[in-house]
């Protein structure tokens, strides 16, 4: 479906109607920053006309809030936050990626900090990150029943696809979920191991796909991912991984002279709780964010030279930027899940305290 507004700087939505005045540097740094923000369409690509109005083409998403009852509607009636969306006697404006409770005339209000202060409905949308979540989900799940059917008919054999898979799924199990975890009770972790590795990475390609998605450089995502190994960390953590929180020392000292140092010791434990996870999501987000930066910027310079000397650089390095940020893709799930796996195995620990230290 092909939706028209006014813009300078194609391809942007509601940027563009603030685009005017500004310089080609300026747009093309808001253009980057709208970019990585999620959106409640999923546009392909635009392109402007002789009268310098863009075209979007695409395909509208729905829009479902909570505003004293459901609300629904199509993300087209926003026209990339340049149109007020009518619904239910009340009207809804996007203004950067947020959807807010105006007016017929589309109405923003702002407080002393130039923050919106209007209403704000409870989003549940389905926006474009949510999309490629469930493409990506999709695929993995035809992934991992063709291999475990190809498995079943094949005497444990893989077939077509499967053959390309397997080695990574083995090393998975045996160089990082075995060798981190143990063989006595690394099974029970491999499902989540598996699910986030392929996961991660297949979100991580498409972001350097045209499409465009930045799925794995919004630190909701990325904290939900860490947020879920946290999870899973604690509740299946052993007496012993919770006692070496509790009494780093062991048996080691008495307990009189233990107290002065677990009044440090303890609470640095604790810390170690939050920190992991922060670090898992704060790893991710910020690589993933960096290179989408990183593109981005090298193929704006392109508009900024004009000619074939600085455009044609500018498109090398974006090339090769491009070709290193497909490695940082695997490399980024892969560290998510050997982290991940280090977790598993401090929570698995088993052993005579003392012994340990």
């Amino acid at each position: 479906m092909a939706c028209t507004g006014q813009s300078v700087f194609a391809g942007t939505d509601e940027i563009s109607s603030e685009a005017e005045g500004k310089d080609l540097k300026t747009e093309i740094s808001d253009y980057i920053q709208h970019h990585l923000k999620d959106s409640h369409d999923f546009s392909l690509f635009s392109y402007s006309d002789d009268q310098n109005i863009t075209h979007h083409v695409g395909l509208p998403l729905p829009v479902i809030l909570w505003d004293n009852g459901l609300v629904l509607f199509s993300s087209s009636k926003l026209h990339h936050g340049e149109s007020v969306a009518e619904a239910g006697g009340n009207y809804y404006k996007a203004y950067h990626g947020k959807i807010y409770k105006t007016d017929s005339e589309g109405t923003i209000n702002y407080d002393e900090s130039h923050h919106p202060t209007n209403i704000k409905p409870v989003d549940f949308s389905i926006t474009k990150s949510v999309v490629m979540i469930l493409i990506t989900g999709f695929l993995m799940f035809l992934l991992f029943r063709s291999l475990a059917v190809s498995y079943s008919k094949n005497n444990n054999i893989a077939k077509g696809v499967g053959r390309f898979f397997e080695p990574i799924i083995l090393y998975i199990r045996d160089d990082i979920a075995i060798a981190t975890i143990g063989e006595k009770r690394y099974r029970k972790y491999m499902p989540f191991l598996l699910t986030i590795f392929f996961f991660v990475w297949f979100l991580n390609m498409f972001g350097m796909t045209p499409l465009g998605v930045n799925v794995t450089g919004n630190i909701a995502i990325t904290t939900a991912l860490a947020i879920l190994t946290f999870l899973l960390t604690n509740f299946t953590g052993t007496s012993d991984y919770w006692k070496h929180l509790f009494d780093p020392l062991g048996d080691s000292m008495p307990w009189i002279a233990k107290i002065p140092l677990y009044i440090i010791l303890v609470p640095i434990e604790l810390l170690g709780l939050i920190i992991k996870p922060f670090s898992l999501l704060i790893r991710l987000y910020a690589n993933m964010q960096a290179g989408h930066i990183v593109i981005m910027s090298l193929i704006g310079l392109m508009f900024i030279f004009k000619n074939w000397i600085g455009s044609t650089l500018s498109f090398g390095l974006a090339f090769a930027i491009s070709i290193i940020e497909i490695l940082v893709a695997v490399l980024q799930a892969y560290i998510f899940t050997m982290l991940s796996a280090l977790y598993f195995g401090f929570a698995s620990e088993e052993h005579e305290h003392a012994e340990a230290h």
